[in-house]
């Protein structure tokens, strides 16, 4: 009984010292096979991320000029249009009403300037013949065949006609302004009646209805909203410590909410920061409009800036230790080896690194699940 309580704790210790051996095997005497890569001289492309909205950079808004009953709608969302072509239709019945009374008006009032140049030349002949009279009289006055009473009556006819045209020219003169201001009322009347056609000002596509038959408007009030879908662009925001790396005509990938990815450009740069967020818009331009979509429609938008060369290492390479240190695991006499180092521009595979690494050291390519001080091995093509 005596031997068997001593020969548990032997077989116990025994156990233990086996399981620490082959623990310390397998992490300082086993190697590992893991991936490498040798850090060389690569190039990172740098791109500028940011949220965007799709908007119009022509935005139509088609309202009521004046107060009336809509008639018609010959249109829906959705639908194309072309520049003049009717869109809403008003009614037009007073202003058709008030249109012919106008027009009745400058029926009568041209005849009277036809009656107004037909005293005219009526007055002017009348003249014509007192002044022919009154040089007759001064001729026989002269002769003695008539008195000086002859030719002051013939004096007198002769300023009496020459009244009598001023007045026809006055009231040709009164009936042509006339004339002229109910042109001018008859233009106003043809305005204002052609307002009860509202027609697209351009090509495009109709994002929103805000009117149906028999609804009353206003001036001001919303009829239909259009957008020409050749101007669409996303509205960017791009904070202001990476805008100087933004350029107009630089190229971009624009992936809307539906998951469409398209291609496009820097189209313009704003210059108003927001005080808030220190962002400020960029406005990216489609290379192609998308074929569907939908005003204020968000949008993650990757404009390309360009690439950076340096020391290239995967992404998967970097690893941080207990410290929190960012660092890569580099490969010492079979060994791993926690290198500290400092990192650049970074794009969705590969990173820079600026400090700590140098051209031609190997690294362990997938840092996860590997610690420092393992011995390991490169990694087969086969994966042993």
């Amino acid at each position: 009984m005596k031997r068997s309580k001593l020969l548990v704790p032997v077989l116990v210790a025994g156990l233990v010292l086996v399981l620490a051996a082959g623990a310390a095997y397998w992490r300082f005497g086993h190697a590992v096979a893991v991936p490498m890569v040798e850090a060389v001289q690569g190039s990172v492309a740098q791109r500028v991320v940011g949220p965007g909205t799709l908007q119009a950079r022509v935005p139509v808004t088609l309202a009521a000029r004046i107060t009336s009953t809509v008639q018609q709608v010959n249109v829906d969302i959705g639908d194309s249009v072309q520049r003049g072509q009717a869109l809403v239709l008003l009614d037009d019945r007073d202003l058709v009403a008030k249109r012919s009374v106008v027009g009745g008006q400058q029926v009568a009032l041209s005849r009277n300037v036809d009656a107004a140049k037909a005293g005219i030349a009526k007055a002017q002949a009348e003249l014509d013949l007192a002044r022919s009279r009154q040089q007759r009289d001064v001729e026989l006055l002269r002769t003695g065949f008539v008195a000086q009473a002859a030719l002051d009556g013939s004096n007198a006819a002769l300023r009496a006609a020459q009244a009598n045209l001023d007045s026809a020219r006055a009231t040709h003169a009164a009936r042509a302004a006339d004339a002229s201001a109910l042109q001018h009322e008859a233009r106003h009347a043809d305005t204002v009646l052609s307002f009860t056609r509202i027609a697209a000002p351009m090509d495009g596509v109709i994002i929103a209805r805000q009117a149906e038959v028999g609804t009353t408007v206003v001036p001001g009030s919303t009829l239909l909203r259009m957008v020409d879908p050749a101007t669409l662009w996303v509205a960017m925001s791009v904070d202001e410590s990476v805008l100087a790396r933004v350029q107009v005509g630089q190229a971009a990938s624009i992936r809307l909410r539906s998951g469409e990815l398209l291609p496009g450009k820097v189209a313009r740069i704003t210059h108003q920061s927001d005080a808030a967020t220190r962002e400020l818009e960029v406005n990216i331009a489609f290379d192609k409009p998308p074929a569907r979509f939908a005003i204020d429609q968000e949008a993650q938008v990757s404009v390309d800036t360009g690439a950076v060369a340096g020391i290239a290492v995967p992404l998967t390479a970097l690893t941080r230790d207990r410290e929190g240190r960012l660092g890569v695991l580099v490969v010492v006499d079979a060994r791993a080896e926690f290198r500290p180092v400092q990192t650049g521009a970074a794009d969705g595979h590969q990173a820079l690194v600026t400090q700590g690494l140098a051209a031609g050291e190997r690294v362990v390519a997938a840092a996860e699940g590997v610690r420092a001080g393992m011995r390991v091995r490169a990694q087969t093509a086969a994966g042993r």
